[in-house]
């Protein structure tokens, strides 16, 4: 466990790839550098674009090949591109049937995860699939909605797996079989919260907590000197060894009402840990140094508007002990904030900016807000600091995957269609 929890301290080695949901370190920071700043007027040169399926999926980077998660008719697709180029290399698809219960798209949520030679996607259905990227060519395959008896959530699946040694995994958030409830509170969990597959086989390796899945992603960090996987699952904080699956311990936080979802990441910083929701409670910050959650922070103490940062599907990032994020649930009610970590001050908010979504790279944030407006802003916890701005004429709303960066590109998608945009000129 010694080497693991080493390499889990040190700072990660970050290239040229974006391999996963957030980045390598997913966490929305990009170690890249020598950006183009400010702007010129007319946006940012375009390198490349292509039309895309339904779904809401950003891409992901690794190897000189991109890789996108749509549906097509009745299929959903994984296409791998020229991450340079744009040009298609291979495709995989599988049929699919899922129907959206409140009538969005039926494409994808969460993006695709690269890991060495193989690529898994898991779809809004509950497929999960290992391919091949040097062909495409599918190594194994497994609906876990029907394997672990899953009632279909609002909006389907939309957490992406992650990779921990030679596991992979998933929140999957099962349920005795049965019908489903009416009203999904009702809904009980049968200990399949997290599940753990061999990433090679797809063999089922171990089983953990008692919840049900939300749209928040696991995520595994070095927490009170141990690696520690978090999940922010539909009725809380769950946290658990990546390892084995041993509970280490639980925090309930989410809104009351039925038709409400836990679905930004935990922010760890150090020992603590930032949850964010926007249906009911807000933002709380939990120290978890000592194995057990201790409040040093929290919304649901606070005065209504008066919350520090309710993010909805965006995870806020964190830079310098300041929080940046969009908060508010519906579009005309949302902004831009920065609020100080440690004691949830919120230090500005620029407002109808709508929702948005937040990369962190040289010093700078860069936001595409929902319409398909890109941002670029100074990081200056003293104010909001744009340095230039335009809106992408080939996006349309909804624009809701965060921008992706890899070797000097920047990758945005919106409706229908994906563009590559010279962000790092080559030398």
């Amino acid at each position: 466990m010694r080497p693991l929890l080493t390499l889990l301290l040190l700072p990660v080695a970050v290239g040229a790839d974006w391999p996963t949901l957030l980045g390598p370190t997913r966490d929305g920071v990009s170690a890249e550098a020598g950006i183009v700043a400010p702007w010129p007027r007319d946006g940012l040169r375009k390198l490349w674009d292509c039309p895309l399926g339904l779904g809401y999926a950003p891409p992901v980077v690794a190897g000189g090949k991109l890789y996108h998660f749509d549906r097509f008719g009745d299929d959903c697709k994984l296409t791998c591109r020229d991450a340079a180029t744009g040009k298609e290399l291979w495709a995989y698809s599988y049929p699919t049937a899922y129907e959206d219960f409140y009538g969005y798209d039926p494409g994808p949520r969460a993006c695709p995860v690269v890991d060495g030679d193989r690529v898994y996607v898991y779809g809004p259905d509950g497929v999960l699939a290992c391919v091949g990227t040097a062909d495409g060519k599918e190594r194994w395959k497994l609906n876990a909605n029907e394997k672990y008896h899953v009632h279909q959530n609002f909006f389907g699946v939309g957490s992406v797996p992650v990779v921990h040694g030679d596991l992979l995994l998933i929140a999957v958030g099962g349920s005795p079989p049965g019908r489903r409830p009416i009203d999904l509170r009702e809904a009980k969990p049968d200990g399949t919260c997290i599940v753990a597959f061999d990433k090679t086989t797809g063999a089922e390796k171990w089983r953990t907590g008692a919840d049900l899945a939300s749209y928040s992603s696991p995520v595994v960090k070095a927490v009170g000197g141990k690696p520690t996987g978090l999940y922010f699952a539909r009725g809380g904080l769950f946290a658990f060894d990546p390892a084995t699956g041993a509970e280490r311990f639980r925090f309930p936080w989410r809104a009351k009402t039925e038709e409400s979802v836990n679905a930004a990441n935990p922010v760890v910083v150090g020992d603590r840990v930032l949850l964010t929701e926007c249906y009911g409670p807000g933002a709380v910050l939990l120290d978890v140094k000592a194995g057990q959650p201790a409040v040093v922070w929290s919304d649901a103490e606070r005065e209504r508007n008066e919350e520090a940062l309710k993010c909805h599907w965006n995870t806020p990032v964190v830079n310098d002990g300041f929080v940046y994020g969009s908060s508010g649930r519906n579009t005309g009610d949302a902004d831009l904030r920065c609020v100080e970590l440690a004691t949830g001050e919120v230090k500005w908010r620029q407002r109808r900016t709508y929702r948005c979504t937040l990369t962190l790279i040289d010093g700078h944030l860069i936001c595409l807000n929902e319409g398909g407006r890109l941002s670029l802003l100074k990081v200056n916890p003293a104010k909001y600091d744009e340095v230039s701005g335009y809106t992408v004429p080939e996006l349309a709303y909804p624009c809701w995957a965060p921008p992706v960066v890899a070797d000097g590109r920047m990758y945005v998608r919106g409706k229908g269609r994906l563009i590559c945009l010279e962000l790092v000129p080559k030398k």
